[in-house]
């Protein structure tokens, strides 16, 4: 499985997520700059977190508009597995690939430091490898990290299964203490933490390395033969 980590201008946490793909899945990974036009030769597509074109607007507002940004709809309307993280995930909501918006952290300060989570949703092709209700940890690195949407949104992801992570101790003021969402087709996906920073227990945690198994393991069921 070929993934593209897509890198904006301000983009830094991608060479955590190649080296989450490289070295904690094992599979081929490239660097995509956001002015190519295509993702499409691509499994799996990533835009990890950083402060994409400085975030001086709202955050991802911009790079919503990148070239590359039409090839990732694209691929994620063809079912393509599609992960955005913090600066990532904000970007897949000003994109209207997920629902809803990011406000700033209820502190109105950025916080940085290890955020317990509990697996809402199990059955995704981003968190089959935990168990329903399992506690993890992973960091958080965001100022604008607090979620929400209104209530009939809301209503329509809880009614759908979309909620995958929430916050145990809901630290950011997001709605409902969500951390992590899946769009209705269930192959894109949004999350404020870092699970790219939690794939090796020599950075604390590698409780973040299930994810990328997760959509490896998906990917390895509807394209590789096993009989």
């Amino acid at each position: 499985m070929k993934f593209a980590v897509i890198v904006f201008p301000g983009s830094n946490c991608d060479d955590d997520m190649y080296y989450a793909i490289q070295e904690g899945l094992g599979e081929p990974v490239d660097k995509v700059w956001y002015t190519e036009e295509s993702v499409a030769d691509y499994d799996g597509i990533l835009l990890p977190g950083g402060f994409s074109y400085g975030d001086y607007l709202r955050s991802g507002a911009i790079a919503r508009f990148a070239p590359v940004m039409a090839s990732v709809v694209e691929q994620a309307e063809k079912g393509k597995p599609v992960l955005g993280v913090c600066n990532g995930f904000q970007v897949l909501l000003e994109a209207g690939l997920l629902p809803g918006a990011m406000q700033r952290n209820r502190s109105l300060k950025f916080i940085c430091r290890p955020a317990r989570l509990m697996v809402a949703n199990h059955e995704t092709g981003f968190t089959s490898e935990y168990a329903e209700g399992e506690r993890i940890t992973i960091p958080v690195a965001h100022g604008e990290g607090n979620y929400y949407c209104d209530d009939e949104t809301l209503r329509d992801l809880q009614a759908n299964n979309q909620i995958v992570f929430t916050y145990e101790d809901n630290f950011n003021g997001s709605k409902e203490a969500i951390a992590g969402i899946v769009n209705k087709q269930g192959n894109v996906m949004g999350m404020m933490p870092h699970p790219e920073r939690a794939t090796d227990l020599i950075l604390g945690s590698d409780d973040g390395l299930k994810i990328f198994q997760s959509i490896l393991k998906q990917w390895r069921k509807s394209h590789v033969l096993t009989t």
